[in-house]
């Protein structure tokens, strides 16, 4: 994941499904966006930039699909399970998880008609992104002036992405549904879901005992354990129903009755004294 390796192989996995429907970078023939509008021929830099943007707003409603679908938060809560973030922090994850996504990115590219050496460069962009963004550092893009005022609104920052790894906070249980975005914060502008605050940076982690157990762990059992959250949530009703969950007894997701879809600034009622506590 790290080198871009694992979305550049799903890429080229997907790439004979492509060209048996009739497009594809194998098929030889004009495909994706150069079909659709063939002025981007002879424009290959505007191309790129259109399909990186199109790239990123596919990461950034798969990212918010992520948290929002029980069976898939089952593997994705790996990620956010680590209490101490760093750079490494970005690829620490569930191999399912990232197979899945790969695969989703990938089937975007060649639907874009991206090739093969561009959908390559797409992800270690990225990727080296989502690395400083992870970053253990208190880089504040705010502080460096209208520069950074303008910095802050054009890329995924370090304080800007921690916000989205916050704890929960008790007196405000849906404020770290925020940040989504990978690389651009334009798409959780658009879409109500931009955290921008100067309050203190709360610390990162998730409150699901079950999760949390995860730091606990070596990397072989992280992945076994995420494998049966995972199994635990795919096989019954309540992994398919939308919402933030907690995993209880068989790995069952338990569900936090609180409003899912809202503005991070909106207050949401506080769950009652028999609710179980929900992810982060």
């Amino acid at each position: 994941m790290l080198l871009g390796l694992f979305p550049l192989f799903s890429f080229l996995v997907l790439m004979p499904f492509a060209s048996l429907l009739g497009g594809g970078p194998a098929s030889g023939e004009p495909s994706g966006l150069i079909r659709w509008l063939p002025w981007f021929a002879d424009h290959p830099l505007a191309a790129f930039v259109v399909y990186y943007l199109v790239y990123d707003l596919c990461y950034y409603w798969m990212h918010r699909a992520q948290h929002v679908i029980p069976w898939w938060w089952a593997m994705h809560s790996m990620h956010h399970s680590q209490r101490q973030m760093s750079c490494w922090t970005n690829d620490r994850s569930h191999y399912l998880d990232g197979m899945l996504q790969s695969f989703i990115l990938a089937g975007v590219g060649l639907i874009m008609g991206v090739e093969p050496s561009e959908f390559a460069l797409l992800v270690l962009l990225s990727e080296l992104v989502q690395n400083f963004s992870h970053a253990n550092i208190r880089l504040d893009f705010g502080r460096l002036g209208w520069l950074g005022r303008v910095g802050q609104r054009l890329l995924v920052g370090p304080l800007f992405h921690r916000h989205h790894h916050m704890l929960r906070d008790p007196e405000r249980p849906a404020r770290h549904n925020c940040n989504f975005g990978q690389v651009l914060p334009w798409w959780d502008m658009l879409f109500g879901t931009a955290l921008y605050t100067d309050e203190p940076v709360r610390p990162t982690g998730v409150s699901d005992p079950e999760v949390d157990a995860d730091n606990e762990r070596g990397l072989i059992a992280m992945q076994w354990f995420t494998l049966r959250r995972f199994w635990g949530a795919v096989s019954c009703k309540a992994g398919w129903r939308l919402g933030d969950v907690s995993f209880g007894p068989g790995y069952r997701p338990i569900h936090d009755e609180l409003p899912r879809l809202h503005t991070p600034d909106q207050e949401v009622p506080q769950p009652d004294s028999t609710a179980r506590q929900s992810r982060s």
